[in-house]
């Protein structure tokens, strides 16, 4: 009986042995075989808002509309746009990217068949990082404000005087043929 030839490492990469060990290039290719890891965005989501700032947010989309919507109830929440400092604009802009994050985990969350992983007993680190966002953004509305304020509004006659038409000089009324 003879012995088998030695193959060049290459040749066996990848094939099984005929004598069932395991050869240099099956391990090799094992070991850069990876797990196939459930993809959230997070980190995606997180670079785009760091590098585009609010150009992330594009008003023509579904999401970019429901973010302006909440960015405009807050800051009328606050007592109008025009009454917010460049301090409070810097905060409510800041909410309105924690809150684009938090919306996507939650998608992300709520479609996962377990919060728990089973082999370690523990909460997925998604859940976690959750969690830490949650608590950013009520600091953030914390700092803002949580009580409404409402706006200084104009005295009825001075309201009224503005809605008023300019009166017609030819002597005719409106709306009378």
């Amino acid at each position: 009986m003879t012995a088998p030839e030695p193959t060049a490492p290459a040749a066996t990469e990848g094939a099984l042995s005929t004598d069932g060990a395991v050869t240099r290039g099956e391990l090799a290719s094992v070991r850069r075989r990876r797990r196939p890891y459930l993809r959230h965005g997070l980190g995606t989501l997180k670079r785009a808002v760091r590098v585009l700032g609010s150009r992330t947010l594009d008003g023509r989309t579904r999401i970019g509309k429901a973010l302006l919507t909440w960015r405009k109830d807050i800051a009328q929440d606050l007592g109008g746009t025009e009454h917010l400092s460049a301090q409070q604009r810097a905060l409510l802009d800041e909410a309105v990217k924690l809150k684009l994050m938090l919306d996507s985990i939650d998608g992300f969350v709520l479609a996962m068949p377990s919060l728990v992983n089973k082999a370690k007993r523990s909460l997925l680190p998604i859940v976690k990082e959750r969690l830490a966002l949650v608590a950013q953004l009520q600091s953030l509305l914390r700092d803002l404000g949580l009580e409404r304020r409402s706006r200084e509004l104009p005295s009825l006659a001075t309201y009224l005087a503005k809605r008023e038409p300019p009166a017609a000089t030819d002597g005719s009324e409106r709306g009378c043929p």
